[in-house]
């Protein structure tokens, strides 16, 4: 049994309960800022921390307001790449996340000089910084390693990962609860390419597939013809005089496209007056990383290296930064970061831009809002970073050679695996409901295979129920005795993990660190009402209601176990704890609050008033609420003061400029509040 929701609530999943709970705070129908939450037997998982390239400051964020971050006991984080880890040091220093955080070791490596160039490269104000280099060097010390392969276990989640390829380190995770098995994909690759070998298919299958479908239903080209198509363009731009750029993040399909041309200019010797550039102040510490996780790549690399080293290349040099290039004739250069919103790829395309001898080639997947998405267009002129109008001369041509699958390699992957149930992410919305519909038409005719697939939107929950038949063993005391068929075993159930075990009391002591005793609650409630008003109102919920007195004092004894005694403006409840008396207590408790709600409710929304911080700026509130509740849930006042919140029938009235809540159901209000909160406090 499934079901898909959109809401403003996150479920409440127990120990105890059968619901699996899946929600992406990012990547939803969208890429980047990948970020899911995973919640099974009161354990809750996030898979990914990642910002959208195409936005900055808070906007690029995944929308975590919604969670409770000090609840999350696990962290995975599958590669190192911007859109899957951009926002962990914010995560990890500004949030009240108090749980464990892994990553590969090669993950680990390049995540701390690939965070540390974004910082220093990121074209916005110190204000609107996420976070500072300082926070990124705090976060190292959070970060735990774990090989591919390796088993392990934290609160009762187990976990391990496999090779993803994508990019030297990414990783798949396999996550296990209660029997229940999730394989969470990330970005991955099942084609070898120069250096990186192709992702594993896991020998486990999972119950749950959570699958990355960027490309939809697009087939790649073969690698050879690529290959080919990219180093003949190349080869036109420079031969008709012109300047080549190649903008790349400054790891993973980097390394890849540097392997390719040099090769390439090795058997050019025309072209060996025609320099090559590799533009990343970060050159030299990346290939000082790549040389040193070798093993992780695929048999070619690691026979070659025994001869010589791939990396150390003849025809390419390094260029920290565009102060030390001297744009004189003919090159190529390959500039960071690889979408083109600020940095040296961004500088030299303004520079090269209007020249029509010079080119352009996009090498990898490009995010909306990007500069490099935008000139796939190839539109007339662009605007400048500083605001200016540049006309498009230069050529443009798109190439890719991102590394992640396409529509064959998807549905290989899922005709190996076969899990019941797919939930596709990290794709737009259009490509993912091309693949949803090949993947639906692929299995619909075959009675022997029974697969259901999600694409949940931004916030959008998806809940699965997988019912396991419970066993537990009898010990000590009880597991002398013979029973027999369908006889009744009284004792007590220990929860150790997932595992369950029956005992008698008097064996408690022996296979616990517990011993028995007798609880006595007691709880004091105000109530300003006549005592006699609670009296009625308790005989509307039972007639087993005795009346007397405790030292002068008017009390009651409800279901012959729960005693109100009266008190000056309050009553005392108390009862000896147990599973019946503690459900009696509960529900006389209950009928205290609600007949004495009115004055609470009152003294609650005067609590509210004073709470209020100024707000700015006003319609980056809005334009957040839009994405994360959806336009027409989103209703602001011709006075534009007042913002209206509707989800699932709760109604949120947001004062903007006094930033107080008028919300009957707590959820929403506290996740309002939380919003408000972020978007006044953008300077952190």
């Amino acid at each position: 049994m499934a079901g898909t929701k959109r809401s403003a609530e996150i479920s409440i999943v127990g120990e105890d309960s059968d619901l699996l709970s899946i929600k992406p705070l990012g990547a939803g129908q969208e890429v980047g800022r990948s970020c899911l939450i995973v919640q099974y037997k009161n354990k809750t998982i996030m898979l990914d921390c990642g910002i959208h390239p195409g936005r900055h400051g808070v906007e690029a964020l995944p929308y975590t307001d919604i969670v409770a971050e000090d609840q999350i006991d696990l962290l995975l984080i599958s590669h190192f790449h911007l859109d899957h880890c951009g926002a962990l040091p914010w995560f990890l220093e500004r949030t009240s996340f108090k749980g464990r955080v892994f990553m590969t070791h090669a993950t680990k490596a390049i995540y701390r000089w690939l965070l540390a160039d974004y910082v220093k490269v990121s074209n916005i104000s110190t204000d609107q910084m996420l976070y500072t280099e300082k926070d990124l060097e705090k976060s190292m010390a959070k970060i735990e390693t774990i090989h591919f392969h390796q088993e392990k276990e934290v609160n009762g989640i187990k976990f391990w990962c496999y090779n993803a390829g994508h990019v030297l380190g990414a990783a798949m995770f396999m996550i296990e609860i209660a029997g229940v098995k999730i394989l969470y994909t990330g970005d991955f690759s099942r084609q070898e390419d120069r250096h990186l070998m192709a992702a594993e298919i896991p020998s486990v299958k999972p119950d749950v597939l959570i699958i990355e479908s960027t490309y939809g239903v697009h087939i790649h080209e073969k690698r050879e013809i690529r290959e080919k198509r990219f180093t003949s363009t190349i080869h036109d731009i420079v031969n008709r005089g012109g300047r080549c750029l190649i903008p790349v993040f400054a790891l993973g399909r980097a390394q890849e496209l540097l392997l390719i041309l040099d090769e390439y200019w090795s058997n050019h010797p025309e072209l060996h007056d025609i320099p090559i550039y590799y533009a990343s102040s970060l050159a030299k510490k990346c290939m000082a990383v790549y040389q040193t996780y070798v093993s992780a790549m695929n048999e070619k690399i690691r026979n070659q290296i025994a001869i010589s080293n791939p990396f150390i290349f003849k025809h390419i040099s390094n260029l920290k930064g565009i102060d030390h290039f001297d744009d004189i004739g003919p090159c190529v250069v390959m500039a960071s970061p690889g979408m083109m919103q600020s940095g040296l790829s961004r500088e030299l395309f303004e520079k090269w831009c209007t020249d029509s001898k010079n080119g352009v080639v996009i090498a990898g997947y490009c995010v909306e809002g990007t500069l490099a998405k935008e000139v796939m267009s190839e539109p007339e002129e662009i605007l400048s970073m500083a605001g200016q109008k540049l006309a498009r001369k230069l050529s443009v041509d798109y190439i890719s050679f991102s590394a992640h699958t396409d529509y064959e390699q998807t549905s290989e992957f899922i005709r190996m695996l076969k899990p019941p149930h797919i939930i596709l992410v990290h794709g737009e919305q259009n490509e993912m409901m091309r693949l949803k519909t090949a993947l639906v038409r692929e299995y619909q005719e075959n009675p022997e295979i029974s697969i259901t697939v999600h694409t949940p939107r931004n916030c959008e929950e998806v809940q699965l129920y997988f019912r396991g038949e419970k066993m537990a063993k009898v010990m000590g005391n009880l597991a002398v005795k013979k029973f027999e068929d369908e006889q009744n075993l009284s004792g007590i159930l220990i929860k150790r993990g997932f595992s369950y075990h029956i005992v008698d009391p008097t064996d408690l002591s022996a296979y616990t660190n517990l011993k028995t005793s007798t609880v006595m609650q007691r709880q004091i409630l105000p109530f300003s009402l006549p005592f006699n008003v609670l009296h009625t109102a308790l005989v509307q919920l039972t007639p087993n209601i005795k009346s007397y007195t405790i030292q002068n004092k008017r009390a009651l004894k409800v279901f012959d176990s729960v005693v109100i005694v009266e008190e000056d403006n309050s009553v005392i409840v108390e009862w000896t704890a147990s599973n019946g008396d503690d459900m009696y207590a509960d529900a006389v408790v209950t009928v205290i609050l609600q007949i004495d709600s009115s004055s609470a409710a009152l003294e609650t929304v005067k609590s509210l008033g004073d709470s209020g911080n100024k707000l700015e700026p006003e319609d980056s509130l809005i334009k957040f609420l839009h994405d994360m509740y959806g336009e027409d849930h989103v209703v602001r006042s011709t006075s534009g003061k007042l913002v209206t919140v509707t989800v699932d029938g709760k109604i949120a009235s947001i004062d903007i400029k006094g930033q107080k809540i008028n919300c009957d159901n707590e959820l929403l209000k506290n996740q309002s509040a939380s919003i408000l909160k972020r978007h006044s406090l953008c300077s952190i």
